[in-house]
């Protein structure tokens, strides 16, 4: 089929990371001499209901990317969308917008009409317009992060043919794929000087050993369908691998960890120096731990039994989305909110950690919530801990930190130390003071207020006990994003 893409070569490009271990590709590379004369690189994230964009400048110097903006429209399943941004001159948060904006390629242009001046900065104009992108011209590589990026080990330069072997993958991560493909024809459209380069999900985990990513089942069909274990959310385990390396004072080759990425989507990972191991994500990021709204391993028969229309197609199911009725249930009516109501993970732990005695209201509605919450974040913690256990047993006990990442790992004190209670009998310790006051990538991390972490260091934040046995395994909490 054709995709209207350019044909360059096909290349590998090297990790343009925001902290100081950013480390160029090969001279040889074809994306090296394009990386060398880059203005500016966008970061983008495509979802089912939001698209995220970063800028990056970047100088022929060789020196790590630097953020200059980041924007995003959310709210694409549920209107009205919403537009917020931040850069160093301009903030601006959960604006509405009254386009009708419905779509991620509608999303994507109306992220670029913000963000880039064109020329046109008259005195109305936003700051971000003014200081931050002069030009689309200005745009040479757009990064587009691709959940499922099947046997490719790296990064990769779309050409016709990486597009065809994405767009044959849709089935496997329809949420994901499908929107992040809208996205590369988006910047055909609208930046068509641009180089698009995917940036696998998958990517981290092509190190998995054979019995780890075999099913057992007929290995013929497993290999013409392409059926085994591929594993998830790799881009941010390789910023927490780099970070907690560097806070370690090891290199990655000398670093075995259990990360656990916790947030709407949540995954757990073994790694073992440097590479991946193990990881609860599968086939597809449904599987392993319970979601906001995927409900994580469960019988595969069940949903056989939920519904008879199990097997139809969803009439969420587009021309370019084919999902069926149990994909549609298991990823987008289970977890959280199938369980309370609410993919709000914070009121679900501030309704399960008050105390049965103390009920934060006497109407029995409210006590069915807060009983349906304390049953929710129970299930989520045990889930957790037995991901810990069984990757604590895969590293053969050589584990130099647990680390709990991911917007609800870096956030909820709570949560960590209901984890650490569980999983104590093996060796980990909490300093509840620390934890209390855990604040990773406090000197620049956005999710306490700050800018861009620049030292991967202080992504990281220790709240081992002091304490600790003599097998010195640290607990840490790690700032990450997946731009």
């Amino acid at each position: 089929m054709t995709s209207g893409l350019e044909n360059p070569s096909n290349g590998v490009v090297g990790r343009a990371n925001r902290d100081e271990h950013f480390v160029p590709v090969a001279p040889r590379d074809p994306i090296q001499k394009l990386l060398t004369m880059t203005k500016v690189i966008l970061s983008i994230n495509a979802g089912s209901s939001s698209v995220k964009v970063s800028a990056y400048g970047i100088d022929e110097t060789g020196s790590p990317p630097r953020q200059l903006v980041e924007a995003q429209v959310a709210g694409l399943t549920a209107p009205p969308s919403t537009f917020s941004s931040q850069s160093r001159s301009r903030s601006v948060k959960n604006q509405q917008l009254e386009d009708g904006i419905s779509t991620q390629d509608a999303a994507f242009e109306y992220i670029l009409d913000q963000l880039v001046a064109d020329g046109d900065d008259g005195d109305d104009a936003p700051e971000i317009q003014r200081r931050e992108i002069q030009r689309r011209e200005d745009i040479v590589v757009a990064c587009h992060r691709v959940v499922h990026g099947g046997d490719y080990e790296h990064a990769r330069v779309i050409t016709p043919e990486t597009y065809e072997n994405l767009e044959a993958l849709t089935d496997l991560a329809p949420l994901h794929n499908a929107p992040a493909l809208s996205i590369v024809h988006g910047c055909l459209k609208h930046l068509p000087r641009a180089k698009n380069i995917a940036c696998f999900d998958s990517a981290f985990h092509h190190t998995l050993p054979d019995h780890v990513r075999t099913y057992p089942i007929d290995p013929e069909t497993a290999a013409k369908n392409k059926l085994r274990k591929y594993g998830f959310h790799g881009i941010s385990y390789s910023f927490i691998l780099r970070s907690v390396a560097a806070f370690l004072g090891k290199s990655e080759s000398e670093t075995s960890i259990i990360a656990l990425h916790l947030g709407s989507g949540a995954s757990a990972c073994a790694i073992r120096r440097g590479k991946s191991v193990d990881t609860s994500m599968g086939l597809t990021p449904l599987a392993g731990l319970p979601g906001a709204t995927r409900g994580g391993s469960v019988d595969p028969s069940l949903v056989f039994h939920f519904t008879s229309d199990a097997g139809r197609p969803s009439p969420s199911s587009t021309k370019d989305m084919h999902i069926t009725t149990a994909e549609d249930i298991l990823n987008k009516k289970s977890g959280w909110k199938a369980l309370t109501g609410t993919t709000n993970f914070g009121e679900i732990v501030s309704q399960a950690t008050t105390p049965a005695s103390q009920p934060l209201s006497s109407s029995e509605e409210e006590k069915q919530f807060q009983s349906q919450c304390r049953l929710a974040y129970a299930i989520f913690v045990d889930r957790v801990a037995a991901f810990v256990g069984s990757y604590f047993v895969a590293l053969q006990g050589h584990v130099d930190a647990l680390v709990f990442a991911g917007g609800i790992g870096e956030s909820s004190a709570a949560l960590r130390s209901a984890v650490l209670e569980k999983v104590a009998c093996l060796g980990f310790t909490l300093d509840e003071a620390k934890n209390d006051g855990a604040c990773p990538g406090a000197t620049g991390s956005k999710s306490c207020g700050g800018s861009d972490v620049d030292d991967a260091r202080s992504a990281v934040a220790d709240i081992t006990s002091d304490t600790r046995d003599h097998r010195s395994m640290k607990t840490l909490a790690c700032w990450t994003d997946e731009q």
